[in-house]
């Protein structure tokens, strides 16, 4: 009964039994009858409403009674006056037990609103559990149909996916105790492709409703008293949208609105972390593919530098060994000039032979192939060695190169690559530095580590170009004389690194550069200073 006809009722009863106690004599106490409209106003649940009717029976009460008295002549016996208490005392006890009742079913009602909020809670708990419980697209989109009837106390769903901008491409069903999801690419009607469409515009739940032409038909295609189209789309992804269908008047009613709207949000994330993975397992297939392809060029490449760094050597010493033989005389006695053409041939042919064990070692490097010996190198030997070797290279620009190193200074490494490293830095300075110049080399032990400096008076490095000095092929300037392959110092920076080192630049005051490289030092056999130097 609605609250308007219960107060209305109320209300007409209050008046009869009002004009019934007035139409009475005072010994017979009809006004017990005003208690039934007070414990018929107490099913309103309002307290106020009740009061008003306690006050308003106690006013017809009293008036009753003196209209009794009156009409006798004025003559109000005890007994009538004693009824009339007792039937004021019923009208409030009624009204009492009546707000009394009325606060305990309020309270009951929401201990049941509050109970029936937590089922549905933990019920939407478990369908998020559920639905996100698997990365699969498709069985993530069965999850939701097979939850959202359990969780939202629907008879059935459908969830209409979208494919290449096409709603509907794919329809997952699931009907309250049906074996399975049913799965087609059957579309939907047009009457309900349009209610959907609106529903994705809208980006919030629509109610498919019997009062417009389009929610009938839709209603009969789906044989659903009432339906809703949840949209399942955020800001990542547009799913399709949820179709919830219930067959009989008391299901998805407005009191589901939020819980519905609270299913769509959750589980639109959940297919979108799915339609994520993947989207990104996709990737790094595609991905793993291209490391694959670029893995097996880098093999070729680096088999390709190997073998030409190889076959370079075997004809370039074959060269060098020809050329000195000429030169020692064992072909004759040679022109002073044919001579000097000669040794610029060896002085060539000496770079192209370094070229051609740089790269080999680059290559060795990069694929990971750094060599692996450690044993005490005499670092002062090697540069003194060193230096020896390149004679005629800075002998030819009339440059004077010195070596300061004491003996014994000991590293752990590979002997030849760290010949490698010095051989790179000298014959950078003697490179970078014009005829008539100086360049330093100097070797000694500090705290426990080892630094081998190279200095020069030469050209020095702009400030610009500093940063990619260590780079491979960098810097790119190669105007000046004496610019080599750009792969020298990148070799000095990667053997460094690999026995625990690290290499520098610093600008020398007064023009030039200083590199030094810093190393652990090893274990130190015997303590005694050299100094060689050796001039144009």
């Amino acid at each position: 009964m609605k609250a308007s006809v219960t107060l209305s009722v109320c209300a007409v009863l209050l008046i009869a039994a009002f004009a019934f106690d007035m139409m009475t004599p005072q010994a017979l106490v009809a006004a017990i009858l005003l208690t039934i409209p007070i414990a018929l106003s107490s099913l309103l649940l309002d307290r106020k409403v009740t009061g008003s009717f306690v006050a308003a029976a106690l006013v017809a009460d009293a008036a009753a009674g003196y209209f009794n008295g009156a009409a006798e002549g004025h003559q109000w016996s005890s007994i009538a006056i004693g009824n009339r208490v007792l039937a004021a005392f019923s009208i409030v006890l009624v009204g009492v037990l009546g707000m009394v009742a009325q606060a305990a079913a309020q309270r009951s009602g929401r201990l049941i609103a509050e109970r029936r909020q937590a089922d549905r809670e933990q019920a939407l708990r478990r369908a998020m559990e559920t639905i996100r419980s698997s990365l699969n697209v498709e069985l993530v989109a069965r999850a939701i149909v097979r939850e959202a009837v359990e969780a939202l106390a629907a008879d059935a769903a459908r969830l209409y996916t979208i494919e290449r901008h096409t709603l509907g491409a794919t329809t997952f069903t699931w009907e309250k105790g049906a074996d399975d999801v049913a799965v087609s690419n059957e579309r939907p009607s047009a009457e309900l492709l349009s209610l959907m469409q609106r529903c994705l515009s809208e980006r919030r739940p629509h109610p498919i409703a019997e009062s417009d032409a389009l929610g009938r038909f839709a209603l009969a295609t789906l044989g659903a008293v009432r339906a809703v189209c949840v949209p399942l789309e955020n800001a990542q992804i547009t799913f399709g949208v949820l179709v919830l269908i219930a067959r009989n008047p008391t299901g998805l009613g407005p009191d589901s609105e939020p819980w519905v709207t609270i299913f769509g949000e959750q589980a639109t994330v959940a297919a979108a972390q799915a339609t994520l993975f993947v989207e990104l397992a996709d990737r790094n297939a595609e991905l793993e593919q291209a490391n694959a392809a670029l893995r097996r060029r880098t093999e070729v490449i680096r088999d390709l530098v190997y073998a030409l760094s190889h076959d370079l050597r075997t004809p370039l010493s074959a060269a060098a060994m020809t050329i000195q033989q000429a030169l020692d005389g064992i072909y004759g006695t040679l022109p002073e000039s044919y001579r000097e053409i000669l040794r610029r041939t060896l002085a060539s042919n000496e770079e192209l032979r370094r070229l051609a064990e740089t790269l080999l070692l680059v290559a060795r490097y990069e694929s990971g192939e750094q060599s692996t010996v450690r044993e005490p190198v005499d670092l002062s030997a090697v540069a003194s060695r060193v230096v020896s070797e390149l004679g005629p290279l800075w002998h030819s620009k009339n440059i004077v190169c010195s070596v300061d190193a004491p003996e014994g200074v000991l590293v752990s490494g590979d002997d030849g690559e760290l010949r490698r490293v010095v051989m790179n830095l000298v014959v950078n300075a003697i490179n970078w530095t014009p005829d008539g110049g100086h360049v330093w080399v100097q070797a000694a032990r500090t705290d426990g580590r080892v630094v081998l400096r190279v200095e020069d008076d030469g050209y020095g490095v702009p400030p610009d170009m500093r940063e990619q000095l260590f780079r491979r092929f960098g810097p790119k300037d190669r105007s000046r004389q004496g610019a080599g392959s750009g792969l020298g110092l990148y070799i000095v920076s990667l053997i460094a690194q690999s026995h625990g080192g690290s290499v520098r630049y610093d600008d020398r005051s007064g023009g030039g550069s200083i590199f030094t490289v810093d190393l652990p030092a090893g274990r130190v056999t015997q303590s005694a200073s050299i100094t060689a130097s050796s001039s144009a």
